[in-house]
Parts: structure tokens; sequence; C-alpha cells
């Protein structure tokens, strides 16, 4: 039997370039002998590398069978290189161009989540160049303290901010424009972090919702921000301790996300799960991260699925 060549592709120019290499390290460590793994880095500046020499995106798609596609955040999960392979007609994992750009979109997706009924955070949107005077005020006239403050376009909660008092608000927008074009303040729902990971095509199932994993993050951290995520003292607990009610909207939830926003193959959807006000569906991530400390990768295991499977099957998915 013929092997397939599958290109990693892993990098790009995004704040999440480090966890992206991470990501695609731990998928071409764990692919099995039916594949010959191409390892494709992408640099900062989108110059894609081959065995560290420069090669363009349309010789690198002659010779190979799929893409698998390892990137996060920018270029790699916003719908940019899906266009570039949709271009050249080249098969690879994960969702689709305009999907993808609808979900790192945080307020398309919202608006499509309120649509589709799913409860989500009360929100205001503030763009670059609108006038900030008096934002603290409009802000609190529209829900209470505290708020978190975050980019529209960015994953990994990278320029992600609690904020606690008003006089805060400001500062925290103007962190986040760093990052993001359009910024999303929305309402801090007190209650459990989750995610719940959806497969497709899975033991017989259309879409197959992992078990929910209960995200404590470490002391000292009021919310599961960067530093929280990648600071290696949280602990993820899957499957989570809620109640099957719980566990069945968590699951529900994802699936309905995943499917509402038109996703492929496989996604995670992040939550709060508020004692008295329910499940709040936060965001969606389309290539969620693979690498060792990954949330995704726990909840595979905690089904029984070996990376190497999941990795088989998303494989096979997107070559069909």
């Amino acid at each position: 039997m013929q092997r397939i060549k599958v290109a990693v592709l892993r990098g790009g120019p995004g704040p999440e370039h480090d966890v992206s290499l991470k990501t695609g390290k731990n998928i071409l460590e764990n692919l099995s002998d039916k594949y010959i793994p191409i390892d494709v880095f992408i640099s900062k500046d989108c110059s894609w590398y081959l065995d560290g020499v420069k090669i363009s995106p349309s010789k690198l798609f002659q010779g190979i069978d799929v893409v698998f596609n390892a990137m996060h955040g920018e270029y790699g999960e916003d719908g940019k290189v899906q266009q570039l392979m949709d271009h050249f007609g080249v098969k690879y994992t994960g969702s689709h161009a305009l999907a993808s750009s609808l979900a790192m979109n945080k307020v398309l997706a919202k608006e499509i989540f309120i649509k589709s009924g799913l409860k989500t955070p009360v929100y205001k949107v503030i763009k670059k160049g609108d006038n900030l005077e008096g934002i603290d005020h409009v802000i609190f006239k529209t829900f209470s303290i505290p708020a978190i403050v975050k980019p529209n376009g960015s994953g990994s909660s990278i320029g992600v901010s609690l904020v606690k008092v008003l006089k805060d608000i400001l500062p925290a927008i103007k962190n986040a424009l760093k990052y993001s074009d359009i910024v999303i303040v929305e309402e801090f729902i007190k209650g459990k972090e989750a995610t719940c990971g959806v497969v497709e095509k899975f033991r017989d199932e259309p879409f197959y919702p992992l078990f929910p994993v209960e995200i404590k993050k470490p002391k000292g951290f009021e919310f599961f921000g960067y530093e929280a995520k990648y600071s290696g003292q949280s602990s993820e607990i899957c499957p989570g301790n809620f109640s099957e009610k719980e566990k069945k909207t968590l699951q529900n939830m994802a699936i309905e996300a995943h499917r509402v926003l038109g996703l492929r193959h496989y996604s995670r959807s992040d939550f709060i799960v508020s004692p008295k006000r329910g499940v709040y569906i936060l965001e969606v991530n389309t290539l969620p991260g693979l690498t060792k400390n990954s949330l995704l990768p726990k909840s595979l295991e905690a089904v029984g699925c070996s990376l190497s499977y999941f990795l088989d099957h998303i494989i096979t998915l997107a070559l069909e």
C-alpha cells in the first residue's frame, strides 16, 4: 500500500505561533506508519519552509496528498490559508474558509449563536477609531461590572482582561485593540469553566460529542487567560464534575455551535456553567490545540481514543 504524504502546517504570523509549533510537533510524532509526515514551517512573515528551505505553497502542494493544518489564530484559523488551499484544490483538515472566518470573528459568531437560541453573555462591540470618551459609563449602563474585555479575532486568550473596577475598562480596551481592530466587552459570568469537543462521523454518529472538560484555573488566577492556560498549573478534569443535565446541555450546545457555524471535521467550544443562570457559550475553536497539554487530546483519551487514531480519522475525512 502506498503511503500517504501529509504536510503538517505549523507556525504562522499570529501571537499563537509557539503553541502552533507544539501542536504540529505532536501531530508529526503521532502519525501512524501509513503516512509520510512532511514538516512545513510557516514563519511570522508568512514564508513557507520545507527542510529549512523556502518553498512556494504551489510547489509544495504538488508533492503531497493532504494538508494537516496545525496552525492557530491569524492566517491558519481565520480562513486565509484555507482560501489558498481551496485555490490550489488541496485537500486539508479542519473547516472551510468561510466557516473558519465566521468562528474566528467572535462578534459574528455571537450573532449566529443568538439567532440559533444559544445563550451567550451580553456584550458591547468597540471598534478602532471609536470615540472612547465616557465608554466606561456606556458599558456600565449595558451590564454590571466585572466584565471581560477581549480582542475580536485572536485565540489562546491573548489580550484578554478581567476588569473589576470601572476605571480599568479603558486601559483594558486599549490593550485589546493592540491585537484586533474590534474589541468585545462582555459581562463576566461567575461559574465553572468548561470546554467540549465535537468529532464528525465518529463511532457511527454524525456529530460525536466528547466528555465536557472542567477547567480549574491555578491559584492566584481569576479567569482562564493566556498565562493560566500555559502556566502548566491549571487542572483539567475530564469528565468534568457536571450534573447529567449540565453534561448533556454542554454536549448539545457544542454540537449546535459546530453545526450552525458550518464547521467541519472537529471543533472545541468553550463555556461557563453558572449554578444560577445555566450554560453560556463563549466561543468556538475550529483548530483546537493538539499539544501534549491541550484539552482535546485529554478528552479523546477519556473516551478511549488515542491521538494517533484521531489523526488518522481526521485525515480520512479530509481525503473523502
